[in-house]
């Protein structure tokens, strides 16, 4: 379990860098963003008590949005990304 969350950390960490960093395109910033605020969203497409469908829309939009995000972005920006948080 402590492995899984240091992976979690890892990973906000890494896409916190993505957002902040001077080369990320808009559209990148604005679909991580998205990507973000729909999960912590209390609000969903397809509400969560419904069995089933409600948590499968949440594991299609989100990593849907991060992967849409990270195509715009360019290699080498996200290389330097991950070397900064891959160490942590």
């Amino acid at each position: 379990m402590k492995r899984i969350i240091e992976r979690v950390k890892r990973e906000l960490g890494y896409y916190r860098a993505l957002l902040t960093h001077p080369s990320t395109p808009r559209v990148s910033r604005w679909l991580l963003a998205a990507a973000i605020a729909y999960f912590l969203s209390p609000i969903d497409l397809i509400p969560d008590a419904i069995p089933m469908l409600g948590q499968l829309d949440d594991l299609l939009i989100v990593p849907g949005l991060i992967y849409a995000a990270l195509a715009f972005i360019p290699p080498s920006v996200k290389g330097e990304c991950r070397r900064k948080y891959k160490s942590l």
